[in-house]
């Protein structure tokens, strides 16, 4: 898939205040620290569509930005240590779980997880909502270009082994670095099968 536009839209804190066509959604969450904000610039090939910031927790909205007046990528707040008030944390939690379960737009979660780190129960916790809920999800590790290729494999497979303790089988997951544009082909794939197969269905 060729990136050729990417446009803010809109953000808010209200599901009901969402765009209201049927534009398929893909929806990028995950710990406040994980480079959710640089994958998302170097996905659509845009420096500054997401807000990067050296403090966590820069994202406190659901952003819609419209991809090749196609899709729709949606920037969600993270989860985890962002220094906000206990009130406004809430109040993150409530307006994410509204959109994920309010959502019929939504095709696929994309859940970022830092892949230097063993599986932190905060993202084990948050996936198992999300197959509680029946709510489609592919894993995205972050910052590979931080490990050596042999560490890359063994802490995936670690990652896949934790999983399956629980899960009866590992979800779809892929391996990026924001800082080499590692894994965006693979991603930008995925979301071109998955609309082709919503067209097809249609």
């Amino acid at each position: 898939m060729v990136i050729k536009t990417a446009e803010f839209i809109v953000s808010n804190s209200e599901v009901d205040k969402c765009p209201k066509n049927e534009i398929p959604e893909y929806a990028f969450i995950g710990r406040s620290n994980v480079g959710k904000s640089s994958l998302i610039n170097m996905i659509t090939n845009h420096k500054n569509l997401a807000k990067t910031s050296g403090r966590p927790g820069k994202t406190q909205l659901i952003n819609h930005f419209l991809i090749n007046k196609e899709w729709f990528l949606v920037d969600l707040p993270g989860y985890g240590y962002a220094k906000v008030s206990k009130s406004a944390k809430k109040k993150f939690q409530k307006f994410i779980t509204n959109y994920f379960e309010k959502r019929r737009q939504l095709v696929s979660a994309f859940v970022l997880v830092d892949i230097r780190h063993e599986p932190q129960p905060i993202d084990l916790e948050f996936m198992e909502y999300l197959g509680v809920s029946q709510i489609p999800f592919t894993i995205i590790f972050t910052k590979a270009d931080k490990l050596k290729p042999k560490a890359i494999e063994r802490h995936v497979e670690d990652y896949c082994n934790k999983m399956l303790e629980t899960w009866e089988e590992v979800p779809n997951h892929f391996v990026t670095s924001s800082s080499k544009a590692i894994g965006r082909e693979d991603v930008l794939q995925f979301i071109d099968d998955t609309n082709t197969e919503i067209g097809a269905l249609r």
